[in-house]
């Protein structure tokens, strides 16, 4: 295990571990990011210590099940939004713990603006989080009668375009 986590106060590596098990890897790495800044540790290494007290607790660990992409569920979803769902994007975005995904919104109307329905990860095999997105993106702009836009679904752009979607 890294031996930096020798140098936590024993509050902040309850803390910490209190967010790995309950699968908050973000959260447990700010804990360590702000604990240690005095000592100038790198993002990098904060990860190292995180990832290792994911492999200390093992199975006691309790990861967060997928985001539903039935159409059922994420209907529901877009429903519960306060506004009119007028389409549905997919965009890119990532980072340096889960690597490229997928983020699934409704664009809205009335109020303007947008509403998270999902994230899609990669998964182990099968195929990729693009993929799985835009079929699951389509199935949704179809059930709701609305037009569907991602503008990248084979190659991860966190800068494609943004904006409503096009109109067929």
């Amino acid at each position: 295990m890294s031996g930096w986590w020798d140098y936590l106060e024993e509050q902040t590596r309850q803390e910490v571990d209190a967010s790995v098990l309950g699968d908050r890897r973000m959260t447990a790495v700010r804990a360590v990011w702000e604990a240690l800044r005095p000592l100038d540790l790198g993002l990098h290494e904060v990860e190292q210590v995180i990832h290792a007290r994911y492999a200390a607790l093992g199975d006691r660990v309790r990861y967060r099940r997928p985001d539903p992409l039935d159409v059922p569920s994420l209907a529901a979803r877009a429903k519960a939004l306060p506004g009119c769902v007028a389409g549905v994007e997919a965009l890119w975005d990532g980072d340096t713990v889960h690597d490229w995904f997928v983020l699934l919104v409704a664009v809205l109307d009335r109020p303007a603006g947008e509403g998270h329905l999902a994230t899609v990860h990669r998964g182990p095999g099968g195929p990729g989080p693009g993929t799985v997105a835009a079929e699951a993106g389509q199935a949704l702009a179809d059930h709701l009668g609305v037009p569907f836009r991602f503008d990248s679904p084979d190659v991860p752009d966190d800068g494609a375009p943004r904006g409503r979607p096009r109109v067929p």
